[in-house]
């Protein structure tokens, strides 16, 4: 049974269904736990929440106190007991779009913390322990909520990894791709959040496999390339082990390195015989793993990448999946470096609602003609008072151009990158 108590009423051995506090701001990763030692009561403690709620299914229940007038405990009375469901999910489709400027910030908090508590689950993993799906959409929510206020910001934030923490930013940034794509394919809140959940543990088959052939800088051999490939079934068998994981998460965990022309892996499945969500789980798989940095070579940048997936998506990809893909991101995704008909260098910032995608916003900081940088300035190229466009993607090395994350992440760049 769910119950309401005060912060003063916690003891160690109850079991907390939640915390009345907002996710970024808590010292757990997990909505619910069981506190087990005085460091955890000390943590909770520390928080300074006034409420919570607890499971006395799970854990220990605070003392019943007599009401002999009434014959029963007190705690039996309706007023006392704690008789709350779980909350509804907001409507996605209710949450106010935001500018990129708004959103980064927020982003950025829910990036670390969503790879603090993807790392901790997926190890958790690696150790035996089962996978809790209502855990793991509380990630799930978060990331949602960033990505239907401005995708941009959190699917760009994910995108910077190191080689240490590939795997868990991986997976975050392939659950808000998933989101977007969703959202852009027409999914309900349902089946959007579904998707969330299947992007984040789409890898978790990796916490089966020697680190050191995840993690090798030069080319794997085949008999390393054949382990690796094994990730899908490991991952399987992991989340087979799951409390009420959905078949879509399942699915998506075995069959995303299927390709329509039936040269995946690891059942070959071809066309139709791939199910909506893994079609979906490999555009976004592959797009994230191309463009972010790995130890045996360096990523391309979005624009880059989606010109190569494109080549790549009559045998590889779903057609209408792929080209919904690109409209979720935009021809110039967050964080590429285009040349305007001006001369001026750019990096994209966001894309614009409603409007083409071929007219995003842009901050320029590089004149071309006079090779020098120039102060960096914001161009909303949609804007009837705009007489410039973007004539090219560019490349930053062929103009010595160094740290260009810097410009698309503006004055959050210190706050958001460390």
């Amino acid at each position: 049974m769910l119950r309401k108590i005060t912060l003063t009423q916690l003891r160690k051995g109850m079991f907390i269904h939640e915390l009345e506090i907002s996710w970024i701001s808590s010292p757990f990763w997990q909505k619910s736990f069981l506190v087990d030692s005085d460091d955890v009561l000390c943590k909770v403690q520390e928080t300074g929440v006034k409420d919570l709620l607890i499971d006395t299914d799970k854990g220990g229940d605070i003392p019943a106190i007599r009401d002999t007038s009434a014959g029963l405990d007190a705690n039996s009375k309706p007023e006392l007991q704690d008789a709350l469901e779980e909350p509804s999910l907001s409507s996605l489709d209710a949450i106010v779009r935001v500018s990129f400027d708004a959103e980064i910030g927020i982003a950025a908090k829910i990036v670390d913390k969503s790879k603090e508590a993807v790392c901790s689950m997926f190890n958790e993993a690696r150790m035996g322990k089962a996978i809790e799906a209502e855990q793991a959409m509380t990630l799930v929510e978060d990331i949602a909520q960033s990505v239907m206020r401005n995708p941009g910001a959190l699917i760009g934030l994910a995108r910077l990894k190191t080689s240490d923490d590939y795997t868990y930013m991986h997976s975050v940034a392939v659950c808000a791709l998933m989101i977007a794509l969703a959202r852009q394919l027409g999914l309900d809140d349902d089946m959007t959040r579904e998707a969330g959940l299947a992007g984040l543990l789409h890898d978790i088959g990796k916490m089966a496999i020697e680190p050191g052939i995840l993690n090798k800088p030069g080319k794997l051999s085949d008999t390393e390339f054949n382990e690796v490939k094994r990730h899908p079934e490991e991952g399987h068998k992991i989340l087979l082990e799951a409390k009420t994981i959905s078949e879509a998460a399942l699915d998506v965990c075995l069959h995303h390195h299927e390709k329509v022309d039936g040269s995946g892996y690891p059942h070959g499945l071809k066309g139709e015989a791939i199910s909506l969500f893994a079609k979906m789980g490999a555009v976004c798989d592959v797009y994230d793993a191309i463009t972010s940095n790995r130890p045996y070579k360096v990523g391309w940048c979005p624009a880059e990448s989606l010109r190569r997936m494109s080549e790549w998506s009559k045998g590889h990809f779903d057609d209408l999946i792929f080209q919904a893909f690109v409209k979720s991101i935009g021809i110039y995704p967050v964080g590429t470096l285009v040349k305007l008909h001006s001369g001026r260098l750019g990096v994209v910032i966001e894309q614009q609602v409603g409007k083409s995608l071929l007219l995003p916003k842009v901050r320029v900081f590089f004149s071309t003609k006079s090779k020098v940088y120039i102060p960096p300035l914001l161009l909303d190229l949609s804007s009837p008072a705009s007489n410039d466009k973007i004539v090219s993607r560019e490349d930053a090395a062929t103009w010595g151009l160094k740290d260009i994350d810097h410009y698309w992440l503006g004055d959050s760049f210190a706050s958001a990158t460390h």
